[in-house]
């Protein structure tokens, strides 16, 4: 079910900063910022031959990742990102399996336009879980 490893999802409190050292510290391409309101985040894609780095910032207080801040001020690693071929395949097996999916269940659309999902990360080793379908 999994392909590969999409992204790695960090929370950062100044996402300009932290594109600032991935771009001129550590020498990556970087996008320019995207806000995605009904994520409640911005986005920046830290872009590696192998992989891509995610970079959230709240884009409000009610965002997910102002919580995630207010318990890690400096912040840190927030999520992994999968592919998969097929999400509502991969939604259903889950479900079956015992996995619970975060929100209604139903795939949004991601920051790449395509179909997301989330896990519990009780589910997953303590570790919150993206699913994209490519």
């Amino acid at each position: 079910m999994l392909k590969r490893l999409n992204h790695v999802a960090l929370a950062v409190p100044d996402i300009a900063a932290a594109a600032a050292t991935y771009r001129d510290t550590l020498g990556a391409r970087v996008s320019e910022p995207q806000a995605l309101p009904e994520h409640g985040v911005t986005v920046v894609f830290v872009e590696l031959d192998n992989t891509k780095i995610e970079l959230l910032e709240p884009l409000g207080e009610q965002s997910p990742i102002a919580a995630f801040l207010a318990k890690n001020p400096k912040g840190g690693m927030h999520h992994l990102c999968y592919d998969v071929d097929d999400i509502l395949a991969a939604r259903d097996h889950l479900v079956a399996a015992g996995a619970r999916v975060l929100g209604d269940g139903a795939p949004r659309r991601g920051a790449h336009g395509k179909p997301v999902l989330f896990l519990h990360p009780g589910d997953v080793h303590g570790t919150l879980t993206e699913l994209e379908e490519v």
